[in-house]
C-alpha cells in the first residue's frame, strides 16, 4: 500500500496541528493563571481534550482522502478495499494518538505549573518527540491489523461510522469553553491547510522510495521533519506566551512593533525571543549529528555515510530551521496584529511547512550527493516511469 507512505508526514504532522497546539494553548493558560482554580482547570482541560478528538477524527479522514487523491493524480490506481483500510487506519491512529498525547500534555502542564517550571520549555518538545514515536507505532500496528482483516466487509466502515457517531458528543463537551468554541468554528483552515502541505511532503517521500539514489531517505525523513517541527513549535509557543503576558491582542509591544522583522532582527537582536532563536539554532548541528550517528549504527547498510552527504545533510537541517524560525517570528506578529491566537493559527502552518521543506531539502541532499559521487545528475523522482520500448 504505497498510499500509506503518503500518510506518514500528515499523520506525524498532526502532532503539530493538534498536540503541540494543545500543549502551547495549555502552557499559555498555565502561565497566565487560567488553570490555577480546580473548577476552571477541569473546564479548560476537558473542553480542550474534546476539541482535539474532534479535530483528530476529521483531519485523519481528510488526510486519507488527500493521500488517495494524490495517488490518483500521480497515476496510481484506486483499490476500494485498500482505500477503506487507509481511511480506517488514518482515523483510528489519529484519534488514539490524540487521546494518549492529549492526556499526557495535560499531566505535564499541570505538573510543571505546580513545580514552578515554564511548561513552554517542557510540554511542546515532549509532545513533538513522543508524537512521532506514538503516531508511527500506532499507524504500523493499526494498519497491519486492518490489512490482515481486509476481507471483513464491515470492520473498516464500522470504525469510521463509530468515530463519526462520537464526534457530536465531543463537540458538546468542547462547547463548555468559549475560546474553544471559537477554535471549533474558525480554527479548521490552518489545520486542514497544514495537513495538505504535509501531504505534498508525503508525495515526495512516496515517489523517492522506489528510486535507488534515494536509498535511506525514509529513515532520515522523520528526523529531518521532526527536528524542524519541534524547534519551530517551541519558539512559536514562547513568542506567543510572551505576547499574552506583555501585549494586548491586536497591539504589539513597543519592542516588537515591526510586523516584518528582518532575519538579522530575528537572530541577532538583544530581545529575549532572539536569544531563544539563537539557542535553538545552535542545537541543530549537534542534534542532527547525534541522530545521524544512531541511524548509521542501526542502519549502516542502507544509509549513505560519506562526509559529503553528512555535510549536505547538516546544511539542509540548518537551512530548514533557519527559515522556519524566521517565519515563526514574522507569522506570530502578523497573527497577533489581527487579534488571533498564535497558538492555534501559527503552529499548524509552520509544522506543515517544516514537513514539506524538510522532505524537499532531504530529497535535494540525496540528488546532490548522487551528482557529486558519480558526476551524473540522476533522474527526478517525480518524472514518469519510462514505458516499454
Amino acid at each position: 500500500m504505497k498510499d500509506l507512505l503518503t500518510l506518514v508526514p500528515p499523520l506525524v504532522g498532526l502532532k503539530g496541528n493538534l498536540e503541540m497546539t494543545l500543549a502551547s494553548r495549555l502552557s499559555t493558560a498555565a502561565n497566565t493563571g487560567q488553570i490555577d482554580d480546580p473548577r476552571e482547570q477541569y473546564r479548560v482541560v476537558s473542553s480542550n481534550l474534546a476539541l482535539v478528538q474532534v479535530q483528530a477524527a476529521v483531519v485523519g479522514l481528510l488526510a486519507a482522502v488527500a493521500a488517495l487523491l494524490l495517488g490518483l493524480a500521480s497515476g496510481q490506481g484506486l483499490d476500494v478495499v485498500e482505500a477503506q483500510v487507509l481511511c480506517a487506519s488514518s482515523v483510528l491512529t489519529a484519534s488514539l494518538a490524540a487521546c494518549a498525547l492529549g492526556t499526557l500534555m495535560v499531566c505535564i502542564v499541570v505538573g510543571a505549573r505546580k513545580l514552578g517550571v515554564n511548561p513552554d520549555n517542557i510540554a511542546t518538545p515532549i509532545a513533538a518527540s513522543l508524537g512521532d514515536l506514538i503516531t508511527l507505532s500506532l499507524l504500523a500496528v493499526v494498519s497491519s491489523f486492518f490489512y490482515r482483516h481486509r476481507d471483513s466487509q464491515y470492520l473498516t466502515p464500522l470504525v469510521c461510522v463509530g468515530f463519526a457517531a462520537l464526534t457530536p458528543a465531543c463537540v458538546l463537551i468542547a462547547k463548555q469553553n468559549p475560546p474553544v468554541v471559537r477554535i471549533l468554528k474558525f480554527g479548521w483552515f490552518p489545520i486542514v491547510l497544514a495537513m495538505l502541505v504535509s501531504s505534498l511532503g508525503g508525495l515526495i517521500l512516496n515517489k523517492t522510495l522506489s528510486q535507488p539514489q534515494f536509498r535511506g531517505m525514509a529513515v532520515f525523513a522523520p528526523i529531518m521533519c521532526g527536528v524542524g517541527g519541534n524547534l519551530v513549535a517551541i519558539q512559536t509557543s514562547r513568542i506567543s506566551t510572551h505576547l499574552h503576558l506583555w501585549g494586548t491582542p491586536g497591539v504589539l509591544p513597543l519592542w516588537m512593533k515591526k510586523c516584518w522583522p528582518s532575519p538579522c532582527s530575528t537572530f541577532c537582536s538583544s530581545e529575549i525571543n532572539a536569544t531563544s532563536a539563537r539557542v535553538l539554532l545552535v542545537l541543530v548541528v549537534p542534534g542532527h549529528l547525534a541522530f545521524f550517528s544512531i541511524v548509521s549504527l542501526l542502519e549502516s547498510q542502507s544509509v549513505p555515510s560519506e562526509r559529503t552527504f553528512v555535510l549536505l545533510y547538516l546544511l539542509a537541517g540548518l537551512v530548514q530551521v533557519t527559515v522556519l524560525l524566521h517565519l515563526a517570528d514574522v507569522a506570530v506578529r502578523l497573527v497577533w496584529r489581527r487579534a488571533l491566537d498564535p497558538d492555534d493559527h501559527c503552529i499548524p502552518y509552520l509544522t506543515g511547512l517544516g514537513d514539506l521543506l524538510g522532505t524537499g531539502l532531504l530529497a535535494l541532499c540525496f540528488l546532490a550527493h548522487g551528482l557529486l559521487r558519480t558526476g551524473v545528475w540522476p533522474s527526478s523522482p517525480l518524472d514518469p516511469a519510462p514505458g516499454p520500448s
